[in-house]
C-alpha cells in the first residue's frame, strides 16, 4: 500500500482545501466563485473559520507526517533507479523542512497576535519553498523520461509563482485577487506532482520488503 502514498498526498488536500471553502461559502462566510480563477479568497481563509476550519485542519496536521513518510521513501527509491544520485540528503531536508513549515502554519491559522501571524507566514512559505524546493530535486535527479519532463513543468510554474507572490508581498504591491490566485494555482500543481510521482513509482515496479534478521547474540 506504500506505493499509493503519493496518489493519497497528492490528492487529500484538494478534497480537504474543496471541502473546507464549500461549507464557509455554504455558511455565508466566503463568497461563492471560482478562487483558482477569480481569486477571490485565499487558501487561508478557508480554513480559518468554521465550520470550515474542521476538514482543513483534519486533513493538513497529518499531511506533514505523511510527507515526512513520502520524503524518505522517495529517496529510498531514487537509490534504487539512480544509485549515482547524491541529492538525497537535500530532498529529504527540504522536504521535511517543507513538513514541519506547514504544522507551524496550520497551527497558528486564525491568530491575531503579531508574533502568532508572523508564524503564521513563516510556515506558509517555508511549506511552499520546502516542498517546491524537494520536488525540484528529486525530478532533475530522476532518470529522463516524458514522465520527468512533466513533473518539471509541473513543478517549475508554481516555484517561480511561489517566488513572486513572495516578492510582491515583501513589497506590499499587487492586488489580493492576484496573490490568491497564485497560491490556488501553485498549490493545485505542487499536489498534481504527487500524482505524477505516484506514476512514476509504479512505473518503476516500486515494491516494499519488510526483512528480519536472526537475533542479536549478547
Amino acid at each position: 500500500m506504500i506505493r499509493y502514498l503519493p496518489l493519497f498526498v497528492g490528492l487529500a488536500p484538494v478534497i480537504g482545501v474543496t471541502t473546507a471553502y464549500w461549507l464557509n461559502q455554504q455558511a455565508g462566510i466566503l463568497p461563492a466563485c471560482m478562487p483558482l480563477l477569480d481569486g477571490c479568497t485565499s487558501i487561508s481563509a478557508t480554513g480559518r473559520y468554521l465550520p470550515g476550519s474542521m476538514p482543513f485542519r483534519a486533513v493538513l496536521l497529518p499531511q506533514a507526517a505523511f510527507l515526512v513518510i513520502l520524503w524518505w521513501m522517495g529517496v529510498e527509491w531514487l537509490k534504487q533507479v539512480v544509485p549515482t544520485s547524491r541529492r538525497g540528503r537535500a530532498i529529504l531536508i527540504s522536504g521535511v523542512t517543507g513538513a514541519v513549515a506547514l504544522v507551524i502554519y496550520v497551527t497558528f491559522l486564525g491568530t491575531k497576535q503579531p508574533f502568532y501571524e508572523f508564524m503564521r507566514h513563516f510556515g506558509v512559505y517555508f511549506y511552499f519553498l520546502g516542498t517546491a524546493l524537494a520536488q525540484i530535486l528529486l525530478t532533475i535527479s530522476m532518470p529522463k523520461s516524458r514522465l520527468r519532463t512533466a513533473m518539471l513543468s509541473v513543478i517549475a510554474t508554481p516555484f517561480i509563482l511561489g517566488l513572486l507572490n513572495l516578492l510582491l508581498k515583501s513589497l506590499g504591491i499587487g492586488p489580493d485577487n492576484f496573490q490568491n490566485r497564485t497560491e490556488w494555482i501553485s498549490a493545485l500543481l505542487m499536489q498534481i506532482w504527487f500524482v505524477l510521482l505516484y506514476a512514476a513509482w509504479r512505473k518503476s515496479g516500486l515494491t516494499i520488503a519488510v526483512r528480519t534478521g536472526p537475533p542479536s547474540v549478547h
